[in-house]
């Protein structure tokens, strides 16, 4: 048997004393272990701010929020968001809980990101944002994006969920738009229980995800801030003072203790999944019956992505057949081609041009679980099983 997980655990000893200290202090909610968090973690990814919440999901639906409520709005119900038609389904809905019109564009078959050629094309004077994703690991090519973009007055966004540690140019991934998401669930680059992130270079934005996180509230403002002016110093009357229609997205205390210690160990994992990564171009880069997603910029490697070659002589459920027998875990990238989802119809939205990749993604795709530890060997038999 093979036996490859799609995850594996990446707590020891340091993370149950961090839980531990918690305890001991009897403050689980959010508090002085979350905020040293966050500083660490705008830090690590060369931010101005981060914001810690409970989920990358939530993470996502913060993002957006915060772009009604600039003094000058960024978006307003009815505009027009691209976003590439794989991704999560958080990706999206937070969109249309906002009442916007979300605008699916095509990814490219190879780098599994949205084709800039048919971003390009999608654009239009209705276009307001641009929403884009760093697909398992696999950063965009923001350079070639800023261009298309050019002079146009069009906020770039990035769901960064399943990329954290992934570099362009030597700049973070997350961090080439005004804001980027991040993810710290378990089976991602770094795990936290639950848990998520928002950075932005940008004040005003950070000001506004701290009042959405906590209720609405002005308590987490400071006294000088872009969404109140001024805070009066009587604690008392700020304590239940409501400004914006927000949430209560917090995180735990122990979320954030644990991810002070994950983010030590952060640059090992990422050195060993690259390692890994490495390891998988080289053995399947010429499989005679399966792609694999072409690398952008030094990818983090979430997970290793195949589509089934148009001329194959096996199907994908013959392939997984064989893999899952092994003891692999197999799962379909991401959610597919997302338009086929019942759920869309939910949704206020259009499709620009047409969805082939995403299609035969989605009926021919598939991916296996990477690690913070050495899988070649794995790896080598996974490509014997797979001859």
């Amino acid at each position: 048997m093979i036996n490859l997980s799609l995850a594996s655990d990446t707590w020891d000893e340091k993370e149950l004393a961090a839980i531990e200290a918690v305890v001991a202090s009897r403050m689980f909610t959010m508090g002085g272990q979350v905020a040293a968090y966050e500083q660490e973690f705008a830090q690590h990814f060369g931010a101005k701010y981060a914001l810690m919440v409970s989920s990358g999901s939530t993470a996502n639906l913060l993002m957006i929020a915060a772009l009604f409520f600039t003094k000058n709005p960024l978006l307003k119900r009815g505009d027009e968001v691209i976003v590439p038609a794989v991704s999560w389904s958080t990706t999206y809905f937070p969109l249309q809980q906002y009442g916007l019109k979300l605008v699916f564009v095509d990814v490219d078959p190879e780098t599994l990101n949205i084709d800039i050629d048919k971003l390009s094309a999608a654009i239009t004077e209705r276009t307001k944002a641009i929403l884009l994703v760093n697909l398992l690991g696999n950063p965009n090519d923001f350079n070639k994006i800023k261009a298309v973009v050019g002079a146009r007055d069009i906020t770039i966004l990035e769901d960064n969920c399943e990329s954290m540690g992934a570099t362009l140019d030597g700049k973070q991934a997350g961090t080439w738009g005004l804001m980027g998401t991040f993810s710290s669930f378990y089976s991602h680059h770094i795990a936290t229980m639950e848990g998520g992130c928002v950075v932005t270079d940008d004040e005003e934005i950070y000001h506004i995800l701290l009042c959405l996180r906590a209720h609405g509230w002005t308590r987490n403002l400071p006294k000088t801030n872009w969404v109140t002016g001024e805070k009066s110093d009587d604690p008392f009357e700020e304590a239940f003072k409501f400004v914006l229609p927000g949430y209560n997205v917090r995180p735990i205390e122990m979320s954030g203790a644990i991810g002070r210690e994950q983010l030590k160990k952060l640059p090992g994992f990422i050195e060993a999944r690259r390692a890994n990564g490495n390891a998988f171009v080289d053995l399947f880069s010429d499989h005679p019956y399966l792609s694999i997603q072409k690398e952008i910029g030094t990818s983090s490697w979430f997970g290793f992505a195949f589509t089934i070659k148009p001329d194959a002589s096996r199907t994908r459920s013959e392939v997984i057949a064989d893999l899952t027998a092994q003891g692999v875990d197999v799962r379909p990238v991401v959610a597919g081609n997302f338009v086929k989802n019942d759920v869309v119809r939910y949704l206020d939205y259009t499709v620009a041009g047409t969805l082939e990749a995403a299609e035969r993604i989605d009926t021919h795709g598939f991916f296996i679980g990477n690690h913070q530890v050495d899988i070649t060997a794995q790896l080598k038999s996974i490509r014997a099983l797979l001859s």
